[in-house]
């Protein structure tokens, strides 16, 4: 079916909540966010009010997502209360994937088990290192002990689907300090990984200490690959699906069901400043600002910031773009009959290209990227 048709409220959608707030803003994420809370009570009760604006949004939410910023860092109280206004004004399945991201900084056992009490039944932690010098250099808060008491505790308390955050590529991190970064997580068992690449973002702090000469750069490309291959390897030897450029999960059963909403162009709620939706054809964000997002919802209005109308063309440019990003990769009937594409036949040349240059591989009526593929997934949809 075309995207371009009448969207079908039957269809399962996800739940994005964006917290922005922070206690101190690491130096190399651009994701919008403040270090200034005294707006926290402001925006939730914006929050609670922009969620009554789309209950016909969708028949089911079987994702909900709550990340940041982050949300460990809301008073005690507040994650439980959002989960339950949630499941009061919008329909949450019964067996919806409900994620929570938290900071090993800002938890201790009793928040865990409230949390897990509360229905949140996934969490992850921004662990990023287990070494101190390496969360020193990414300013993160919390030292290598207290991100493993902090696994330990969720743990403990009654989380069955953990996922860590993970990041490599750091100026002075060897990839024999990242193996055995890998190493420790392993001894969790964790249900899934995001290991991360460390990229420099225009307008970060890191990026304009780089840019003056003050730290060295992440490494390069042949030397990134290097950490990435021998990350997806080491995780595949241990039982891991990759089955995302930067996500690894122990089986198909643990895969994020609320990322698989972006890369399948399902339909998605955004809620809170900078949050992004998408239905049908039709993508829209909200304004990236607490102060005019809370002004929007005290006036009446809702805070969207700009929205854009995709055409058929550009959606099977995102489809192959996303396609590319996965191991499963594209199923060529299927893409034709969602998109009224024929990938194989007005695409073949730059097909063959990519097979002779080992970036993907055709296994049936399937084009999936190589390992190789995966790490230039970007340009892969550049067909």
């Amino acid at each position: 079916m075309h995207h371009t048709r009448k969207f079908d409220r039957g269809a399962n959608a996800g739940l994005y909540v964006h917290v922005p707030f922070c206690r101190s803003k690491c130096p190399y994420c651009d994701f919008y966010s403040v270090t200034d809370l005294s707006a926290v009570q402001e925006w939730y009760e914006a929050v609670l009010a922009e969620m009554t604006f789309h209950g016909d949004f969708a028949s089911a939410f079987d994702t909900v997502y709550i990340g940041g910023g982050t949300p460990s860092c809301l008073p005690a109280g507040l994650l439980p209360d959002l989960l339950r206004r949630i499941r009061s004004a919008l329909p949450v399945s019964a067996d919806a994937e409900i994620t929570v991201e938290v900071n090993p900084g800002d938890v201790d056992p009793d928040t865990l088990v409230g949390l897990r009490e509360a229905g949140f039944n996934r969490v992850s932690i921004g662990v990023q290192s287990f070494d101190d010098g390496i969360l020193s250099f990414l300013g993160r808060r919390h030292g290598g002990r207290g991100a493993l008491h902090a696994i330990d505790a969720a743990r403990r308390a009654g989380f069955t689907n953990l996922s860590m955050d993970l990041i490599y590529g750091v100026p002075g991190q060897s990839r024999e300090l990242w193996r055995r970064t890998l190493e420790t997580a392993l001894m969790f068992e964790p249900e899934h990984l995001s290991c991360y690449e460390l990229t420099l973002e225009r307008g970060t702090p890191l990026h304009r200490r780089v840019e003056a000469g003050q730290a060295s750069p992440p490494p390069a490309e042949e030397e990134a690959y290097r950490f990435f291959s021998a990350t997806s390897i080491f995780l595949e030897a241990h039982g891991y699906l990759h089955y995302e450029v930067s996500n690894f999960a122990r089986g198909e059963d643990r895969i994020s069901r609320h990322n698989h909403k972006y890369w399948d162009h399902a339909p998605y709620l955004g809620l809170g400043p900078a949050a992004h939706s998408f239905r049908a054809n039709r993508r829209w964000w909200n304004h990236r600002s607490v102060d005019r997002y809370t002004r929007d919802i005290r006036q009446g209005r809702i805070p969207v910031a700009g929205q854009e109308e995709l055409s058929q063309e550009e959606l099977r440019t995102e489809a192959l773009y996303f396609g590319f990003r996965t191991r499963r990769g594209i199923h060529g009937p299927s893409f034709r009959e969602r998109y009224g594409l024929d990938v194989f036949r007005q695409k073949g040349a730059a097909l063959r290209r990519m097979r002779a240059d080992g970036l993907i591989r055709l296994e049936g009526e399937t084009l999936a990227p190589t390992l190789r593929g995966l790490a230039v997934a970007d340009r892969l949809c550049l067909l």
